[in-house]
This record gives structure tokens, C-alpha cells and sequence, in this order.
């Protein structure tokens, strides 16, 4: 049964369509991406997940009951990308405070934050204010906010902003983590690096509506475009085929070359057999989520602006 299921939801703000009938579902245990440019409605459809706003129609169910903001929101851990720390409160203090908030005893949560300090190395910053923080301290310690409760649904928005490599690396291992003890996390980014490496399925919404939907995987086999990498023995002459055509000459005696419609692997095997050129390597190259992320929203917006060119 999916821990988190949205039906057709719709939030509008006056004429704008914030979130225009998304709906999807997320398996327990799962790393989510949401994915999408800015103004795409990624936050309005977080707030509705955590119950900040209502919808306007649709429905989310929470492992299979309709939400409830008031009975669920302690089972949901929210990481939003405007940070909610209180900039002259003790750092010590403000964490037993939204720990409690949260549910938890004063001894549990002392006892938590203590785990997690010690393990992202906080330990000396107890008495320390939130002003006194850079930004990516301010960025451990709301991680650590917002996954201390153990909740079953993580909710992390632009996790990784403001981290070196070190910290982004610690955070990155702790998501893989929480996702193996059982907790089902959603991310949103426009980072698409991080999305092809951290999650098992995606979708990408623009101007308020699902365009794409998927695991990563399955999103880069629809979109990939028959081409291939051959690393030759030796350096290739001039290559003509009617099997394939030679989209660049690469490094080391690389070719990457697109086979054409009616052909297959074994066609362009067969000719460098042929011309006897010994073959050292030959994959498949995939578009990574970087490029269909473009090619998508690019034509969505060419779309947009050939509708309103006739239009007017």
C-alpha cells in the first residue's frame, strides 16, 4: 500500500492555476524527486502535503486514510527551503522546544538531539545562537529538526543549498539511510545531479501541471535517442555507414554514433567487424535527467508562447 497517495489536486491563487490535477503515489521506503523550474508549483504542492494549505479540489490519502493535518502532521517531517529558525534563540534550546513541539518528551528529545549532535558533530553548539550559524550550519541543524521525531514522511526542500561537499555528502548518506530503516522521502530540487543520484522515482511539474512521472530509469529509457559510445583499437579513417550516422569523434578512438531507424546494435557491430576494427567498448548512452528536464520545460514553453503568438 502507498504511504502517500494525491488525487487530482488543484489549488488555484485568483486566476493563476498553482497546482492544476496532479496525482500520483509513493511506495514506503522510497526516495521521491519533485522536480521543476521555479514558479513550477512544487512548494504549493508541498504545503498541501503537509496540510499548511488546503486544496481546492482532489484529495491526499496518508497510507490509505484521507489526510488529516491535525492527526498526521506529527508523522511528517517538513524541511522547507525559507528556513523557520528563530535567529536569537540558543540552538540547544530551540531544538528541545520543536522537538517537543513534535511530540516528544523532555527526556526523549534531550536524548535524540544529543544522538544527532553527536553524530553530525554539533556537540559545541548548544549555547550558540542561530545568527552566529553560516548557512550551512543552519542547514544541519534544520535537518536534524526535522528528522529527530522519526517521522514516516521526510519532506526535504533544497536540502543540499549552501553545503560543501563534505556536508552534502553527510546529509546525502543520512537520507539513504532513513530510507532504509523505512521512511519515505520526498525532495525537491531543481538540482538534477542530485536527483539521477539520489532517487528511485521522479516527476516534474510545470506551470502547475505533472509533465513527467516515473522511476529514473524508466524516464531515461523514454527519452533516449539510439545513441552510442565505440571505443575502438585504433584510430577509425573516415567513417560512412548507412547503419549509423557519427555524431562526434570522442577521446581515445571514441566515436559516439546514432543508429538509424531500422537498424540495430548488431548492424553497427557487424560494419567495424567489417572494416576490421577491433571493438574495446560498446554501451548504450543515455540522456541524463539534466537534458530531458530542458527539452521538456523548453518545449512547454515554446508551446506557450506559439499558443499565445496565434492567439493574439
Amino acid at each position: 500500500m502507498p504511504l502517500l497517495e494525491v488525487k487530482n489536486l488543484k489549488k488555484y491563487y485568483a486566476t493563476q492555476k498553482a497546482v492544476d490535477d496532479i496525482s500520483f503515489s509513493i511506495e514506503p521506503g522510497t526516495i521521491f524527486g519533485l522536480l521543476g523550474p521555479n514558479g513550477a508549483g512544487k512548494t504549493t504542492l508541498l504545503r498541501m502535503i503537509t496540510g499548511i494549505f488546503f486544496p481546492d479540489e482532489g484529495e491526499i490519502l496518508f497510507e490509505g486514510k484521507k489526510f488529516d493535518p491535525a492527526a498526521d502532521a506529527l508523522r511528517i517531517g517538513y524541511m522547507p527551503e525559507e528556513r523557520g529558525l528563530y535567529k536569537k534563540m540558543k540552538i540547544g534550546e530551540q531544538a528541545m522546544y520543536l522537538a517537543q513541539l513534535k511530540g516528544l518528551s523532555r527526556p526523549m528529545a534531550y536524548k535524540k538531539i544529543k544522538h544527532w549532535f553527536t553524530k553530525f558533530e554539533m556537540q559545541t553548539w548548544w549555547n550558540k545562537k542561530i545568527e552566529d550559524l553560516s548557512k550551512g550550519m543552519g542547514q544541519k541543524l534544520q535537518f536534524v529538526i526535522t528528522v529527530l521525531h522519526e517521522p514516516k514522511l521526510i519532506i526535504l526542500d533544497e536540502p543540499f543549498s549552501g553545503l560543501d561537499p563534505v556536508n552534502s555528502n553527510l546529509i546525502k548518506e543520512e537520507i539513504y539511510q532513513l530510507a532504509r530503516s523505512g521512511c519515505t522521502i520526498i525532495f525537491s530540487t531543481h538540482r538534477m545531479e542530485q536527483v539521477e543520484e539520489i532517487c528511485d522515482q521522479i516527476i516534474l511539474v510545470n506551470k502547475g501541471e505533472k509533465i513527467l512521472d516515473g522511476t529514473v530509469n524508466q524516464v531515461k529509457q523514454q527519452y533516449k535517442e539510439n545513441k552510442f559510445f565505440i571505443g575502438l583499437a585504433k584510430t577509425p579513417p573516415s567513417v560512412n555507414s548507412q547503419t549509423f550516422d557519427v555524431v562526434s569523434h570522442e577521446e581515445n578512438n571514441g566515436l559516439m554514433v546514432k543508429i538509424r531507424e531500422g537498424y540495430s546494435t548488431n548492424d553497427v557491430l557487424e560494419f567495424f567487424i567489417r572494416q576490421q576494427l577491433p571493438v574495446r567498448e560498446f554501451h548504450e548512452i543515455l540522456p541524463s535527467l539534466n537534458d530531458i528536464f530542458i527539452r521538456l520545460v523548453e518545449g512547454s514553453a515554446a508551446v506557450t508562447r506559439q499558443f499565445q503568438t496565434v492567439v493574439s
